[in-house]
């Protein structure tokens, strides 16, 4: 039988995402009434493993007064990093090089050491991937699934993702007027690294004319083609929705810097060569809006701030029934638990036969195929 719980961490990883804060006053809250302290761990892990970088402490804690009020907020009061992976730590060595070193001993040293009984991670698939690694060597993790991507695996939805298609539609609705105004067309660049939740839902809620995303490798040819179709029919501007991570059909995916030593490769310019492409194709004036980190800000919608209170409040409620190497997972109408085996290293990709991208179709969406 495992021994009672009196303290638990929060950690946070990769990208930030509206609706964090909501789960940190909601795990607090909820631990708070059983009695139990939680502390918050800055950046992922590494106020813990580089604990120099603060000076007001890198582990700090967390009391009902610290987090009344910040579930309307955006962002994170912990910070979050997508390069401080315990298991491939880089580590600067003297003659500038840097080495990727195992650090997970020392974090689980520190737990121990501290008397932090049980973690609550909350992150993607980077992130969750890693607490399934500490939970194989002893710790006891419950993840809570978080991306304005939406690709994580076995959840519904994970929150975030709601405020940033929100936003997408938003300027997609903006930019329907300007572009006809001026006959123009105008590509709307949104993150998605290599699954296209954001570019779909928003690209169809908003009423873009071509949308691409990186399970439909896309021919120009095919965007142009429409672009003049709607030209023939005196419909004289298109808007092009593109997820950053969208392939090209004899091409390469947009890479702004190669991967690295715990750190993934970032991508992004996919915007600006669709741009180039179509103007010269169409003859057509075309601009490209990058949308970005404006996804990743700003107040949570409703339904990302309910579920990420829901998301916490459920993650101290496993740790109180014992559970460990779990997610809990949004499950229409009730949050679940699934093993995090069953999540990491797997990512929730768009199907293509999916109701959404049919809808597409039937719409007249082109998808560059």
């Amino acid at each position: 039988m495992k021994k009672p719980i009196r303290r638990i961490a929060l950690s946070i990883g990769g990208g930030d995402a509206p609706g964090l804060n909501a789960v940190i006053r909601a795990a607090v809250t909820a631990a708070a009434n059983r009695g139990w302290e939680c502390v918050g761990i800055r950046d992922g892990f590494n106020g813990i493993l580089q604990p120099t970088h603060y000076p007001k402490g890198g582990v700090v804690l967390l009391t009902r007064d610290q987090v009344r009020g910040i579930a309307h907020l955006g962002g994170t009061i912990l910070g979050t990093t997508n390069k401080g992976n315990p298991f491939h730590f880089p580590t600067l060595n003297a003659d500038g090089t840097v080495n990727d070193t195992d650090r997970s001993d020392e974090l689980l040293a520190y737990f121990k050491r501290e008397g932090i009984d049980a973690l609550i991670s909350v992150g993607g698939d980077g992130s969750l991937t890693i607490a399934n690694e500490l939970h194989r060597k002893g710790l006891r993790v419950v993840g809570v699934p978080k991306t304005i991507d939406n690709d994580l695996d076995k959840t519904f939805t994970t929150f975030g993702f709601d405020t940033a298609v929100s936003f997408a539609t938003e300027c997609l609705d903006r930019l329907h007027s300007t572009a006809e105004s001026h006959h123009r067309v105008m590509v709307v660049e949104v993150m998605g690294r290599y699954a296209g939740w954001i570019a779909l839902h928003a690209g169809i809620s908003g009423g873009a004319h071509a949308i691409l995303i990186p399970e439909i490798a896309f021919d120009l040819d095919q965007v142009a083609a429409k672009i003049r179709e709607r030209d023939a029919e005196g419909r004289m501007y298109s808007l092009v929705m593109v997820a950053e991570g969208a392939l090209p059909l004899h091409g390469q995916r947009a890479v702004l810097a190669p991967a690295e030593i715990g750190h993934a490769e970032r991508l992004g310019g996919i915007g600006e060569h669709v741009t180039r492409e179509l103007a010269q194709r169409t003859g057509k004036d075309a601009r490209v809006v990058v949308l970005g980190h404006l996804l990743r800000g700003g107040s949570p919608t409703s339904f990302d701030r309910l579920a990420a209170l829901r998301f916490g409040s459920a993650a101290v409620r496993a740790l109180e029934a014992g559970l460990s190497g779990v997610m809990v997972a949004l499950a229409f109408p009730n949050v679940n638990y699934v093993n995090l085996e069953e999540v990491a290293g797997r990512m929730k990709a768009v199907p293509l036969d999916c109701d959404t991208l049919q809808t597409g179709r039937d719409l007249g969406v082109c998808f560059g195929d």
